[in-house]
């Protein structure tokens, strides 16, 4: 009878060694991820369940032994719903532990958020979801809640003076409140380094002001160079109360953004973006404006300057003048060197 226990005892510890050696090849040893993917980021969208998940790593072949992931993820209390979303990058080569672990932990991929050059709010509310989980019309939403408007200190109006162009690294499951908020933060430290505060102040003007006119300079010129001239000209017409007469300000007025010349179709229409029409600064900013351009209004050149127009020498500079006779001699040159260019 001892024989036989004995016997037993060895049988079951045999199988107990084999059901560990299995454990430890499949779980530890033996690598789950395979190697040679061209990609190893798996999206998990809000409120997916585990069969979700199941299904992405198998569709994107992020998974070799579907049991074992299974059984283990069990064992790891790695199957209750809904599963934590998120961006995660496993790596090639990983055992079963390790990649349960990642996607259990929430140690989410960052994604690089791209901003710039948008004229209108809808436009980055689909830049921001090209980039994030949210849809366009989720940001699109949260950018015309007036309460969280109010919350973050602004306007439809003034919104995009929110944004100030740059890379920024969020997680890609940021939802749109979350993304306006961490725009307000950037904002404010933005205007909190260099003194852009304090010059702002200095000018007599808000930063929404400021960011406006710079919107407006951002659609002048391409030259950075002669931003901080072209930020002086319309500083010197805010101060003696002389209209802007922006050419950019009657485009975004009309939303007639491809339009390659400005003619009475923009200038004579009715709204209060067109500086033609209503003297001023517009209601808010025309585009995003970029940090050069922000940076030429805080930092505007100190002159007599009060008109100018492109050169038309193919430069893309500008010809500044402090009369407006001196103005339309500016203007006679520059038609002469497009006719010269055979563009009149």
């Amino acid at each position: 009878m001892k024989r036989k226990i004995l016997s037993l005892a060895a049988i079951f510890a045999v199988l107990g060694l084999g059901a560990a050696f299995w454990a430890y090849r499949t779980f530890i040893a033996g690598p789950a991820i395979p190697k040679g993917l061209a990609d190893y980021t798996v999206e998990i969208p809000a409120q997916s369940s585990f069969e979700d998940v199941v299904g992405l790593l198998l569709e994107q072949k992020l998974l070799e032994d579907e049991a074992a992931f299974r059984l283990l993820a069990e064992q790891m209390n790695y199957k209750k719903d809904p599963m934590r979303s998120g961006r995660y990058e496993l790596q090639p080569g990983w055992n079963m532990l390790q990649a349960i672990r990642h996607l259990r932990g929430g140690a989410q991929k960052p994604v690089q958020v791209v901003l710039s050059t948008a004229r209108l709010a809808e436009e980055v509310a689909g830049r921001a979801a090209a980039y994030l989980e949210a849809d366009s019309l989720a940001f699109a939403y949260a950018m015309q809640n007036p309460a969280l408007l109010q919350e973050l200190g602004f306007t439809p109006e003034t919104l995009m003076s929110l944004f100030i162009p740059n890379t920024y690294e969020l997680y890609w499951n940021t939802s749109p409140k979350g993304f306006l908020e961490r725009m307000k933060m950037e904002h404010d430290k933005f205007w909190g380094r260099e003194g852009r505060l304090q010059a702002a102040q200095a000018l007599g003007l808000s930063t929404a002001e400021v960011y406006t006119l710079a919107s407006i300079v951002e659609r002048e010129t391409l030259v950075k160079a002669e931003k901080p001239r072209m930020a002086g000209v319309y500083l010197n017409r805010l101060r003696i109360g002389m209209p802007l007469q922006a050419d950019p300000t009657a485009v975004f007025a009309r939303r007639d953004f491809s339009a390659s010349r400005v003619t009475d179709y923009h200038t004579k229409f009715d709204d209060p973006y067109n500086t033609y029409m209503y003297p001023g600064l517009p209601p808010g900013p025309i585009s995003m404006a970029s940090i050069s351009s922000i940076d030429a209004v805080l930092k505007a050149e100190k002159h007599n300057f009060l008109y100018f127009c492109a050169k038309g020498d193919g430069s893309g500079l500008h010809a500044f003048a402090s009369s407006l006779a001196a103005h339309n001699r500016n203007a006679a040159i520059y038609r002469q060197n497009l006719r010269a260019r055979g563009l009149r």
